[in-house]
């Protein structure tokens, strides 16, 4: 997958930006002395959403998309104008600090780290992005990407749309992974973990096909 988020950092035109964002995905390094999960590894959260192995990179990929569709929703129905250079810089980095904020309790599932249960991810990545000048406007868009509960609200076209991507996508990966754990339960798990949206999505589209036998043939095969 960190294939595909570079590739879809190329959609920066600036070269300057695009240079600066692909530095800060390859290295997220802090000054701070903590210990950090990979990119690879890292989950987008610890329950909420893409709470898995490799969550962190897929959450990434699929707020950029979206925003990448806000943008030509924006510019193509409602006549705006959107820098999508800020807009895909600031989709591509909003939680890249997370992977000092987690790490692995040792049966698949994640919790807060230290240093996550002081400072939150997105106080880190402001930080780091003022450390490494980036530019106040990309600044913005990580400072506000938790919309109305954000230290900031989103000012920009910008923000607002990477905002409502994030809260988008998020949304679908816990209802999805929520209600294949309810699936799950019904099948007898008492405490139903799962590897992966895709794992969720499957048992909750086997629910639609087939019922009760789609899920308990996925349940089955899971155990």
């Amino acid at each position: 997958m960190m294939e595909e988020v570079e590739r879809l950092a190329e959609e920066i035109k600036d070269d300057k930006l695009r240079g600066m964002v692909l530095e800060l995905l390859r290295k997220p390094t802090l000054d701070f002395d903590y210990p950090c999960l990979s990119v690879e590894e890292c989950p987008a959260g610890a329950f909420q959403h893409h709470s898995y192995s490799g969550g962190l990179l897929q959450h990434t990929i699929g707020v950029t998309r979206l925003s990448m569709t806000l943008c030509d929703l924006v510019e193509g129905v409602y006549d705006g104008k959107v820098n999508r250079d800020t807009v895909v810089a600031g989709a591509l980095i909003h939680d890249i600090m997370k992977i000092y904020t987690y790490e692995p309790r040792g049966d698949g599932s994640y919790m807060s780290s230290a240093l996550g249960e002081k400072v939150d991810h997105l106080t880190l990545l402001v930080a780091e992005l003022y450390k490494r000048g980036f530019p106040v406007d990309v600044v913005h868009v990580a400072a506000s990407h938790h919309g109305d509960v954000s230290p900031v609200k989103p000012k920009t076209m910008e923000a607002l749309i990477v905002s409502i991507a994030d809260l988008a996508d998020s949304e679908l990966s816990r209802k999805t992974l929520r209600a294949a754990e309810y699936l799950l339960r019904q099948m007898g798990e008492n405490q139903p973990k799962l590897g992966s949206s895709r794992e969720a999505l499957d048992l909750v589209q086997a629910k639609s096909r087939e019922g009760w036998d789609g899920v308990r043939k996925l349940s089955n095969g899971k155990s």
